[in-house]
């Protein structure tokens, strides 16, 4: 066989992407998995967004669009950012990708260069330092942990710009942690960053619809007009309406960035699924409605989860403001052994063998870039939820 690309040496297989693809595969062959590991709502997409997509169907719109999107949704999308974000932007400062990790993979691969550098807070969602890599860049990373509230800090974030610095990436609320800045917050990052002009900002807001009680949502671009002009704010439907499978991602930002992004994009998918683009309009412009349910259930699961897993002897884990992740340490349960003999060395070897085990599918937190944790996605039922609880209990008095 031929040899592969260089570049694809400098990258890992998704460890989401895997782990939930290996607790597929057990439940194929007959085993009892409750999968926990992948971040999707376990929702449907609401009906007249559905009814939107069939709507276009019918009416013929099935063939290429523009390359960044179709009229309509790019002007659905400006009115989302002025009336939610109130950040000024028209149709022509907006974007649509095939989903939010395209819209990063555009904006990177369009701007990076060998030698450049890309602050990414830890924890990190999986497909950030990777992207960097294959884009021939640096990864700088960050440290935020649970003394922070897995929060970047002003003085770490100082730390580590560099002359070499082109991106700062903040993901609020955070995969895999759930930790939400405040408008406050991101003010005091925004002080920073004003000092170094040449650092842009790639906020990932994909999260933005789950914020819970007590929190506001807010994002950098409109806390720190400022910065306006050399941030990338990114959005999509996935999380906020349920449509992961649809892949349709947004953003605004400079318009020289949006250029080199589609003339990328040509090359690549060319435009996003038409008929998507279509479901998407709507649930940009229809009813939101069902979120506040949706909100609402999700918070009581994340405080079902929060209470049950300080419940287990070893797990310590703090309570997010946004997502639908927790992301608890299990430091105090490492260099144990397993009922079945598994040595527990590494988070690693937590969750694996807590899928071999008991069924239930997690992702390490070392994926994540911090290493002693795991992540637990609560969009899934709550007796998924209660089940799963029980057998990671019981996984974790046994070791010994």
């Amino acid at each position: 066989m031929e040899k592969l690309a260089d570049s694809l040496g400098r990258i890992a297989p998704s460890a989401t992407v895997g782990i939930s693809q290996k607790a597929r595969e057990m439940a194929s062959k007959g085993r009892d998995i409750i999968a926990l590991s992948a971040g999707e709502p376990d929702f449907d997409t609401p009906n007249h967004i559905k009814d939107a997509a069939i709507a276009a169907i019918e009416a013929g719109k099935t063939k290429y669009t523009n390359v960044d999107g179709i009229d309509e949704l790019k002007e659905a999308v400006a009115v989302k950012f002025r009336r939610d974000n109130n950040l000024e932007v028209s149709a022509r400062d907006c974007f649509v990708g095939a989903g939010g990790k395209q819209i990063i993979f555009n904006a990177l691969m369009a701007t990076l260069n060998p030698g450049d550098e890309v602050i990414i807070p830890i924890p990190y969602w999986v497909s950030y330092p990777d992207i960097v890599r294959l884009a021939g860049a640096t990864p700088v990373f960050a440290q935020a942990n649970a003394e922070t509230g897995f929060k970047l800090t002003p003085e770490r974030l100082e730390r580590a710009i560099s002359k070499q610095s082109k991106w700062l990436i903040l993901n609020s609320p955070s995969n895999p942690s759930g930790a939400t800045y405040s408008a406050e917050e991101l003010r005091q990052l925004g002080a920073v960053l004003e000092r170094y002009p040449h650092v842009h900002i790639l906020s990932d807001d994909i999260y933005e619809q789950l914020v819970y009680t007590g929190n506001d949502f807010a994002t950098i671009g409109q806390v720190c007009p400022a910065l306006a002009g050399r941030t990338l704010t990114l959005n999509g439907v996935s999380k906020s309406h349920s449509m992961t499978g649809w892949r349709v991602g947004y953003c605004t930002g400079p318009k020289h960035i949006l250029s080199g992004m589609a003339k990328l994009q040509s090359q690549s998918t060319t435009n996003p699924c038409s008929i998507s683009q279509w479901a998407a309009v709507e649930a940009l412009n229809g009813s939101q409605q069902f979120l506040g349910y949706w909100r609402e259930v999700f918070e009581q699961r994340r405080d079902m989860v929060v209470a049950e897993l300080n419940n287990i002897k070893g797990i310590e884990c703090l309570t997010p403001d946004g997502a639908f992740y927790v992301f608890p340490s299990i430091r105090r349960l490492l260099d144990k052994t397993s009922r079945n003999g598994q040595h527990i060395a590494t988070d690693e070897d937590f969750v694996m063998a807590l899928l071999e085990e008991t069924g239930v599918a997690l992702v390490h937190g070392s994926a994540f870039g911090l290493p002693g944790h795991f992540r637990l996605s609560y969009a899934a039922s709550n007796d998924a939820l209660e089940k799963a609880l029980v057998r990671i209990g019981e996984f974790c008095d046994g070791l010994g």
